[in-house]
């Protein structure tokens, strides 16, 4: 995954340089998630990413030299980034090969098959985990408990257990009781099952704040997703609080945080204007709303960014009439 922006520190180098630079920085806001994840997760966190990492830069490089017939450009450091993002979105407990098949969906179809990485639409990194969830569904929602948790066996995750208290027909008031259902701060710390990436609220608040920092990304779609988010599950949670969490729990749980600062701001599957950003992100916070709480999946963040990636030429040609009326 290549990230550009306009970086005044480094905006003389050769536009390889750059994107090597971009990457690399890209590359050091994931650590904190990284070591997160190893804590919680010890050796099954760097099995999937070692793996991820592994799989992702070969198949780089064998379809670019055998497919395409181009140089590999696997030192742009591109592929580890899909490879960590990819491992990132997957439970502790996938088996070996599954990951690999992740790999090949993510570099081989959804980047690859565009023919140059840039021209595809729609994020790498999410186009695995769809059709790894559909696919393998059982193995996708099967949650290691992480080993600083009590109990040892495989748990759902906090939104999991959410909605299999609502299926049923529980009271919000009871399951928010669940002695299943960490605290807050576990929650916010990272102790809790569920991917790899998306467990401490903490070290994604770091890495994203890191990005901002260093002008990779702009805080347009992070705080409409977040912001979306929080406004109308607040509304929700306040008129009928027996039948909905309140926003916090769903800011801090799932991988909408995650999402919100690496994934939907990939650039080559996001608008370009800030407007047309603002539009992007409300679209993706209402669409994992309405999954989360008016269907049968407990979460909906992918699907919505996948969802709103098909809509961002028109979001791009709409805001840009806008802006010059």
């Amino acid at each position: 995954m290549s990230y550009s922006s306009n970086i005044n520190p480094i905006s003389s180098l050769p536009g390889e340089d750059l994107k090597l630079k971009i990457n690399k920085s890209f590359l050091l806001s994931l650590v904190p998630m990284m070591l997160m994840s190893t804590i919680f997760f010890g050796l099954h966190s760097l099995r999937i990413l070692v793996t991820a990492v592994i799989t992702s830069l070969l198949f780089e490089y064998i379809f670019s030299r055998f497919v395409l017939k181009t140089p590999a450009t696997v030192r742009d450091g591109s592929a580890v980034i899909i490879g960590v993002l990819l491992a990132f979105s997957l439970p502790a407990g996938l088996p070996l090969w599954l990951i690999v098949l992740g790999a090949l969906i993510a570099i081989g179809i959804a980047k690859i098959s565009f023919g140059r990485f840039g021209a595809n639409p729609f994020n790498p990194v999410l186009l695995s985990w769809l059709f790894l969830r559909i696919s393998f569904p059982v193995q996708m929602t099967t949650w290691t408990a992480n080993i600083t948790m009590a109990d040892s066996f495989t748990g759902a995750t906090p939104l999991g257990l959410v909605k299999e208290g609502l299926n049923s027909e529980k009271l919000m008031v009871s399951i928010a009781t669940d002695s299943r259902i960490p605290s807050y701060f576990d929650m916010f710390w990272g102790n809790m099952s569920g991917s790899l990436g998306e467990i401490s609220a903490i070290a994604i608040l770091i890495g994203g704040i890191y990005l901002l920092w260093k002008k990779i990304i702009t805080w347009h779609i992070p705080v409409a997703i977040l912001g979306t988010l929080f406004i109308f599950e607040s509304l929700f949670w306040l008129l009928a609080p027996g039948s909905f969490m309140d926003p916090i729990f769903h800011l801090i749980t799932g991988g909408v945080m995650l999402a919100a600062f690496f994934l939907a701001t990939n650039p080559h599957g996001s608008p370009s204007s800030h407007t047309a950003k603002l539009l992007f992100g409300t679209g993706v916070g209402l669409i994992t709303i309405l999954i989360r709480n008016f269907t049968l999946l407990p979460e909906g963040v992918a699907i919505a960014i996948l969802i709103m990636n098909g809509f961002v030429p028109f979001i791009n040609k709409r805001s840009k009439k806008s802006e010059t009326v």
